[in-house]
């Protein structure tokens, strides 16, 4: 490993997107430190990578940003990138899934997510360098009937990093949110997707997602919406009236 304590921090690097994310950065010459639940899993992508080390995590319990911040500071290393690629969504009607699962979802997408960014961005702005990568989805640009608490956490996400891209902007730290739509990961079977459904047949692969990501960030984009059916759909939530909106997205099936 490179003396260069400087690191780029991947939350939910044990799968999917937060996999990719780790190997495309590995092969830019990125020190990463890998965090997730599945400790097996990041152990054996950081022996892939050589150049990594993982910190097992569960980001949706309370205090668990500041233990991996304590443990990153222990380490002598300082975030230089954070990529907050860890969350998961639920599929159901809203009054019928699990409460605390809910509960979770909340504390993962949104909670967390704003821990991270809050423990890294005061030493990015000191230094006037850095970058943030929130991930996010096309779910941040419309109400999701079916989907109800999932969608309102990335529009969370959508708003909040947009904001933080104008607060950091003067400082010289990139701020970016990556907003895919289905994408080929575990989250499709985690959330309780069909495999025949809509979210399989327009399923992007997560190497030209996360490859999207990273060069939007490196251009600091505050939204960066990879594909043009992508686009042209988050795009037409602006001209749409609402209720039309709602009913469409609740129209849906997976």
């Amino acid at each position: 490993m490179s003396s260069d304590k400087s690191v780029a921090l991947i939350s939910g690097a044990s799968a999917g997107l937060g996999v990719e994310f780790a190997r495309q950065l590995a092969k830019r010459g990125r020190r990463l430190v890998l965090t997730a639940r599945r400790e097996d899993r990041l152990e054996e992508l950081a022996t892939e990578l050589g150049n990594a080390r993982a910190v097992a995590a569960d980001l949706a319990e309370a205090g668990s940003a500041d233990r991996l911040m304590a443990d990153i500071e222990a380490a002598g290393e300082r975030v230089e990138l954070l990529v907050n690629n860890a969350g998961f969504g639920l599929k159901g009607r809203f009054a019928e899934l699990d409460a605390a699962r809910q509960r979770q979802m909340i504390d993962l997408n949104i909670g967390a997510l704003t821990d991270l960014c809050r423990a890294v961005a005061p030493g990015m702005m000191e230094r006037k360098s850095g970058g943030i990568l929130n991930v996010a989805s096309t779910a941040a640009f419309q109400p999701g009937p079916g989907m109800a608490v999932y969608f309102a956490t990335k529009a969370y996400v959508l708003s909040f990093t947009e904001a933080l891209h104008e607060e950091l902007k003067p400082f010289g730290i990139s701020v970016s949110a990556l907003c895919p739509g289905p994408t080929r990961t575990e989250f499709g079977a985690v959330a309780g997707f069909g495999e025949n459904g809509a979210f399989d047949r327009f399923s992007a692969d997560s190497a030209s997602v996360v490859r999207a990501g990273l060069e939007g960030l490196e251009r600091n984009r505050a939204v960066v919406v990879p594909g043009w059916i992508n686009k042209v759909g988050a795009s037409s939530t602006r001209f749409v009236p609402r209720p039309l909106v709602r009913k469409i997205a609740g129209a849906i099936k997976y």
